[in-house]
C-alpha cells in the first residue's frame, strides 16, 4: 500500500535529501519564533523531514513529525526525536509544545486547514506556529508550483495574506514577519 499524496516520493528521496536540498535559512524562521510569548523549550517540526529546520535552533527538545518513515530515519540519525504522523492528526498531546514549525512543507499537506488547527491544539498558551512557505503570486512561486505539478506533486501554495488569514481562522494571532518569494507567517496562541 502506498502512502497518500507526496509522502511516497519523499520516502524514496530521503537518503539523498540532505545532499540535494539547500540548508534551511534560520533567519526567517527566527523572525517568527521571536513573536512567542514564552520561552521555547520544546519545538515540534511538522513535516520536518530530516529535521533541517529544527536542527538549526538551539532549543532543549526538538521533535520531528513526518509521514515519511525514510525521512524520519534520517532525522533520527541526526539525533532528533521523531514521531511518525500526519500533520492533520498530530500524535501529540494538547498544549504540549512551545513552538510548531512547518517549513517548506505545508504546500505538500493534503489537509492544510487540519494541519493548522492541529498546530493550534498542541501549542501552549504564548506558543507560536511558524510557517515558512513560497508565495504562489510571485514569478518564482508560479514557476515552483508549475514545476512541482509537472513532477507529480499535489502541492497547493498560498500567498502570505491567504496563509495569515487561514492561521487567524484556527484561532491564532497571525503576523507576516517576512514577505517575498519565501515568506514567513507566524501565529501566536493567546
Amino acid at each position: 500500500m502506498q502512502p497518500p499524496g507526496d509522502v511516497a516520493r519523499f520516502d524514496r528521496f530521503a537518503r539523498h535529501y540532505e545532499r540535494l536540498m539547500p540548508a534551511s535559512d534560520v533567519g526567517p524562521i527566527r523572525a517568527g519564533l521571536v513573536l512567542a510569548d514564552r520561552e521555547l523549550h520544546r519545538v515540534l517540526d511538522v513535516g520536518g523531514g530530516t529535521g533541517r529546520a529544527v536542527r538549526a535552533l538551539g532549543v532543549p527538545e526538538r521533535v520531528v513529525v513526518d509521514a515519511a518513515p525514510g525521512m524520519l530515519a534520517e532525522a533520527r540519525r541526526r539525533g532528533l526525536g521523531c514521531v511518525l504522523g500526519d500533520a492533520a492528526r498530530l500524535p501529540v498531546a494538547d498544549a504540549s509544545v512551545d513552538a510548531v514549525l512547518i517549513v517548506d512543507a505545508l504546500h505538500h499537506v493534503a489537509d492544510q486547514t487540519g494541519a493548522l488547527a492541529e498546530a493550534e491544539r498542541v501549542l501552549r498558551p504564548g506558543g507560536v506556529l511558524v510557517c515558512r512557505e513560497f508565495d504562489r503570486s510571485t514569478v518564482p512561486g508560479l514557476l515552483l508550483a508549475t514545476g512541482e505539478r509537472l513532477v507529480g506533486f499535489d502541492s497547493e501554495f498560498f500567498t502570505p495574506d491567504e496563509l495569515a488569514f487561514a492561521v487567524e481562522r484556527v484561532g491564532l494571532d497571525a503576523a507576516i514577519p517576512v514577505r517575498g518569494f519565501g515568506f514567513t507567517v507566524a501565529g501566536v496562541k493567546r
